[in-house]
Parts: structure tokens; sequence; C-alpha cells
């Protein structure tokens, strides 16, 4: 169903509280997880889109330029306008700590309510809806499918022994039956004993819904004093 180009107060209402509706769903998603982006900041984002999208349908009864004008009316850069600035709100809404990538899934959300927000104050009420929709069913139910997905994951390994070069090659034989894999990078001497670090990048498959490697870490307990154990998102 859409509403007329140009819209009556009431035609306005239905658009402004279609649009707190559906911001508020997906806003609520996001808040009852806790994610920066909430309940308030989404209905904000949707309410500015829907705002805009409103004003330029009240606008397009007035003519592109006048006689007298040397400027031309383009109603459809104030959603483009809007787009831009939320591009803005989403980037400072991306965090990188160290080797972790935080946010992504909270500027997406912001992009897709700013983008439902234009629909709904459009008057695409059915394209609007829809898109609620899917969105709320990507942001919950499909969670937990991406949560199942065996993905890699990067981990670096330092371990220290007896200064042997055996151990380039007997911990990655140990750690393989485990199905990891470990990648030798690095030999650090003591200067006040025999002993010495070495540092080792290892890589596995598993889901994020996985237990951490507990096994591994057990397994290398055995023969090794693990020192440091870190986990990576880059090699």
């Amino acid at each position: 169903m859409n509403m007329p180009l140009q819209p009556t107060w009431a035609d306005i209402a239905i658009r402004l509280a279609l649009t707190m509706l559906a911001a508020g769903v997906i806003g609520f998603n996001r808040g009852a997880h806790g994610h920066a982006a909430g309940f308030r900041t989404t209905i904000l984002v949707g309410l500015a889109a829907s705002v805009a999208m409103i004003q330029a349908n009240i606008l397009l009864s007035e003519s592109g330029k006048t006689p007298q004008s040397f400027a031309v009316m383009d109603l459809m850069r104030l959603p483009l306008g809007i787009l831009t600035g939320v591009g803005f709100i989403g980037g400072g809404a991306i965090l990188r700590k160290g080797d972790l990538i935080t946010g992504v899934t909270t500027a997406a959300t912001l992009w897709l309510v700013t983008v439902i927000g234009l629909c709904l104050g459009g008057g695409q009420l059915l394209l609007g809806i829809a898109a609620t929709a899917l969105a709320v069913l990507t942001l919950s139910t499909l969670k937990w499918v991406d949560g199942v997905i065996p993905r890699e994951h990067r981990a670096r390994l330092v371990v220290t022994c007896e200064a042997n070069w055996e151990v380039l090659e007997g911990l990655p034989n140990m750690v393989k039956p485990l199905k990891y894999h470990a990648h030798f990078r690095e030999r650090k001497c003591h200067a006040e004993s025999d002993q010495a670090d070495y540092t080792f990048e290892l890589s596995w498959h598993r889901p994020d819904r996985a237990f951490p490697p507990v096994d591994l870490l057990r397994e290398l307990n055995k023969n090794f004093q693990v020192t440091c154990f870190e986990v990576t998102t880059d090699p």
C-alpha cells in the first residue's frame, strides 16, 4: 500500500508512527544485546530519515526553477544527504581494538534503519514493513545461523621449554591430531637459563559458539609451559 505523494496530516501521522514502531523494534533487539546503537538511537535515526522524506514529498508541488532563479530545486538531494550523514555516524560506530573489530553490524543496522525511514516517510508502507520484518529476522534468527558456521580462528602461542630445535617439529605434530595447525614464527633464548620462548601462529576451524580451545591448552601443558595464548583476527 503506497500513500499519496501529497500527504495530509493523517498520512504524516501514520508514516511517523510506523517509522517509530519499525525503528523501535529493531533498536530494542540491539539494545537488549548490549549494543551501542540501541532503542532510542535507532528511533532517532529512523525519524530523521522519515521526516526528510516527508519534507521532500511536501515540496514536490513546488516548481523546480522559477524564471528569476539560477538554481534548480533537486529534492532527491535531501534523502541522499541523510544517507551520507548516517554514513559518518556508522563510521564512528566501528571500533578497532588491536586485532578486534567491532561495530560493523551496528553501523549496518543504522544504515538500514535510515533506508526504512526513507521508505515509510515516502509512503512506501509495505516496502518499509517488509524491510523491518527482514531486519528483525536477520538480527535475531539468523544470528544463531551465523554462530554455527565454521570459520577460521587464529591465535598467537608462546611456549617455554628447554632450548632445542625439536620443538619446531614436535609441537605442530602434537596439535595436528586435534585439527590445529601451528607455524613457527620466533625463538628467544633466556639469558640466565637454558630455556627459550618459542612463538607459533595457530589456526583452526570452529563455529563461534564452540568452546574455547581448552583441549589444545590441556595437551600443550603436558610437555610445555604455555606462556602466552592470544586470539587474533589478522594473520
